[in-house]
């Protein structure tokens, strides 16, 4: 278990084509308010990045999302903050940075 379907990726590979998305769906009843939770699209990425053979990118980013969820400084309401989809992710950029 991975704690929620927020913070689940996936990744639908063959021998020709790769998928990385999210478990969970599109989560209309909260489009547009600025709350969604990007983790699991972020760790998908990552995997992306794993695919590709990034592996040093995908260890970066993997780091900045658990630095992010481990201070809790601008994670959203879901994860048990009171940031924004925007908040987070400017506190992924500036970990990365």
């Amino acid at each position: 278990m991975v704690d929620g379907l927020g913070l689940a990726p996936s990744a639908d590979i063959g021998t020709d084509v790769a998928i990385f998305e999210v478990v969970h769906g599109s989560a209309p009843d909260i489009a547009g308010k600025g709350i969604a939770n990007p983790c699991a699209l972020l760790l998908g990425a990552a995997q992306m990045l794993d695919h590709l053979e990034l592996r040093d990118e995908a260890t970066r980013l993997r780091k900045a999302i658990r630095d992010t969820l481990a201070v809790r400084d601008r994670v959203t309401p879901d994860l048990g903050g009171a940031g924004t989809t925007q908040s987070f992710a400017e506190a992924l950029i500036e970990r990365l940075a």
